[in-house]
């Protein structure tokens, strides 16, 4: 029997097109990931710099920032309960259109209050330089979706190409500003100067709302399909939520420090234009394709957790020699290898935090479990904006990376004891593939993403240390 022509994405995955809902799902969340993450790169190129050009300084760009972070918490965490309640697909649709009408909003005017409106809704002002992987606020909903998708054996390598494709948006993204964003623009001449580049933004973000449509999510999963709880706060997965309430708090804090200031950070150090940038994050994503792509690899070498700790502990040391630097291509080099570190980490976190949570909360924990680091982002812009101002323009990278390391400290303290399944079979020895965590799919055609169904089983009892003593 003849198999279907690959799609491009496709290809790229490594999953052939399929028979079933489960390739043609896990494609097209790739494919409107990466015109997500390209949109993404692009606002994060231009819009600190045009927000500097339009009269911001530092402190008002961290109140902004501080705006943005409150409204993509209450945005994040209403996907992730309301996601488990009435499915995914709504969100993959409607998130990336408010975030194309913002890349409008900003190719329109330079008034203050429609702009900071439209950064809120849009959450532009979150990217970190490169594009960090982080689409907005419709990823938990992303999240839950693909592990739906996979088998739990296959969960890693999914989250890792799920990465390579944020790394090849970024790329394009980078490209896109680095070829087509002004070198530099007059306050008077800014809209004009920086207007097209906003819309090729909007269409960006436009088209993976428009390519989520092609979602078929649980409409035909039939016996597959989770119940529809109601609404409420996940109760068996609290002991996970509650450590990662810890950790990411703190790393919400260090993240804040430096996350949203790496464009202006550049510009105001080493006065790059907004094409010298593009330059630089599309060889930060062009060195990070191969990175994204070894993280399954590495956590099975090393364990989820321990590659986790390590690459939060080299990710955070980096930052200070990198703000040390007296040019922009020595910050940069070092800002690029510390990117692709952190690419390794970004899906194996988000792996283990949907992988360990009970199958009908997966969403909200991916939603809730960010709260805190939200919150934290949202506060410790402002003085980091402060700072930038009154005090020292590395301090804030200075005081991030020590957090980071702080923080890889704690997550190794409170999950070093709690591995999931996946790795428990490994070391019993057994090479099957566990059918997955949730409504996952078989092994299929090799890849842990084809034909086939598996029932969703609930996480093992005794998996969180206090749960232990009453699995019995």
């Amino acid at each position: 029997m003849n198999e279907p022509r690959p799609t491009l994405v496709r290809r790229l995955g490594k999953w052939r097109a399929g028979r079933d809902e489960v390739d043609h799902d896990v494609a097209v969340v790739m494919a409107a990931r990466l015109a997500m993450s390209s949109a993404r790169a692009l606002a994060a190129v231009i819009a600190p710099i045009y927000l500097a050009l339009v009269g911001f300084d530092a402190f008002r760009l961290g109140m902004l920032f501080l705006a943005v972070a409150v409204t993509s918490a209450l945005m994040s965490s209403s996907v992730g309960l309301l996601s488990d309640r009435i499915g995914r697909r709504p969100f993959l649709v409607a998130m990336p259109l408010l975030a194309a009408a913002a890349g409008l909003v900003f190719a329109l005017t330079t008034r203050t209050v429609p702009l900071v409106v439209a950064a809120c809704l849009g959450t532009y002002g979150r990217g970190a330089g490169a594009g960090g992987g982080a689409v907005g606020p419709y990823q938990p909903a992303e999240s839950a979706l693909v592990t739906e998708r996979v088998t739990a054996f296959r969960r890693n390598q999914a989250f890792g190409r799920l990465a390579f494709f944020s790394a090849l948006g970024g790329l394009v993204g980078g490209l896109v500003a680095a070829v087509g964003a002004p070198a530099t623009a007059s306050p008077a001449h800014v809209l004009e100067a920086f207007r097209w580049v906003f819309v090729a933004t909007a269409v960006l973000a436009a088209a993976a709302g428009l390519l989520a449509l092609a979602l078929e999510d649980e409409k035909h999963r039939g016996a597959n399909r989770p119940p529809r709880t109601p609404v409420r706060f996940p109760r068996h997965s609290k002991a996970l939520l509650m450590r990662l309430w810890a950790t990411n708090g703190v790393n919400g804090v260090a993240i804040g420090m430096f996350g949203p200031f790496v464009t202006y950070w550049f510009f105001r150090r080493y006065g790059a234009s907004p094409a010298e940038l593009g330059w630089l994050f599309a060889a930060v994503n062009v060195a990070s394709l191969a990175s994204t792509l070894s993280a399954s690899a590495t956590a099975r070498r090393l364990g989820i957790v321990r590659a986790i700790v390590w690459v939060r502990v080299v990710q955070g040391a980096l930052l200070i020699p990198m703000v040390l630097m007296p040019s922009l291509w020595l910050a940069g080099g070092i800002y690029l290898v510390r990117m692709v570190v952190q690419r390794i980490g970004m899906p194996l976190r988000q792996s283990y935090a949907v992988g360990m949570a009970d199958p009908d909360e997966r969403s909200s924990v991916a939603a809730l479990s960010n709260v805190p680091a939200q919150a934290a982002m949202a506060a410790s812009p402002v003085l980091a904006g402060y700072l930038f101002n009154e005090v020292s323009l590395a301090l804030p990278f200075e005081l991030g990376g020590a957090l980071q390391i702080v923080n890889a400290a704690m997550y190794w303290a409170f999950f070093r004891h709690m591995s999931p399944e996946e790795e428990h079979q490994e070391q019993r020895g057994s090479a099957a593939d566990i059918p997955g965590t949730g409504s996952a799919r078989g092994i299929g055609n090799g890849d842990g993403i084809g034909s086939g169904t598996a029932p969703a089983p609930s996480p093992s009892p005794g998996r969180y240390p206090e749960e232990r003593g009453s699995a019995r």
